[in-house]
């Protein structure tokens, strides 16, 4: 009799556990279903179109259209200058270059201002004030030797045929700048300022073209 009752038991209980399954896999299936939708889409995300791509692709940056400067500028000293007053130093910037359209023309501009781009854009509007044009030959050279004197510096410029530029310091940035070659150059001095070498360079080509301009 035990062994029947258990086996009557069972048979009932079993069929409960059964329908319990089922109507748990019932209630399961419709939330995979649910979670499974995202997936579909991020598959079609990666599948669509090119341009669906196009609607969202970044726009393309607009390049400045304001026009080149013919006149190319190379620094050749950046001091930093302090003043003492009586609430403390205060710091500013001076900057010296040299501009030029490789083209017979060149200056030397000098900036002061508390931040070093602000100097540099001084500088280079200085150096177009003071641009002088050179009288060169026809190969883009001088046609005779020159010498200027400006403060403690002393420069020496004379032609140089089929030998490109012979020169050193900012006076070789100076001849670059004008765009004259074949030319050989001395610093008769002993001077390291880099700006004085520079003015007392365009000094002396300013004394060519106004040698040649008399004649």
């Amino acid at each position: 009799m035990d062994n029947t009752e258990q086996k009557t038991t069972e048979e009932v209980i079993v069929p409960e556990t059964m329908a319990a399954e089922e109507a748990l896999a019932e209630e399961v299936v419709p939330a995979v279903a649910t979670v499974a939708v995202p997936v579909g889409k991020k598959d079609d995300f990666r599948n669509r179109a090119p341009r669906d791509h196009k609607k969202n692709a970044r726009r393309p940056v607009k390049k400045d259209a304001r026009p080149r400067s013919e006149f190319d500028h190379k620094t050749v000293s950046i001091r930093r200058v302090t003043r003492v007053t009586s609430g403390g130093r205060r710091f500013s910037f001076s900057v010296t270059l040299v501009a030029g359209n490789h083209k017979g023309m060149v200056g030397v501009g000098q900036g002061k201002a508390g931040d070093t781009p602000l100097a540099i854009d001084k500088a280079l509007r200085d150096a177009k004030k003071n641009m002088i044009q050179i009288a060169t030959t026809k190969d883009m050279s001088i046609p005779h030797e020159v010498t200027a004197k400006y403060s403690s510096c002393r420069v020496l410029i004379m032609p140089a045929p089929g030998r490109g530029i012979l020169a050193g310091s900012s006076v070789r940035t100076v001849l670059e700048l004008a765009g004259i070659s074949q030319v050989n150059a001395k610093i008769l001095s002993g001077s390291k300022n880099r700006a004085n070498i520079a003015k007392v360079a365009v000094k002396a080509l300013e004394s060519l073209s106004r040698t040649k301009s008399n004649r």
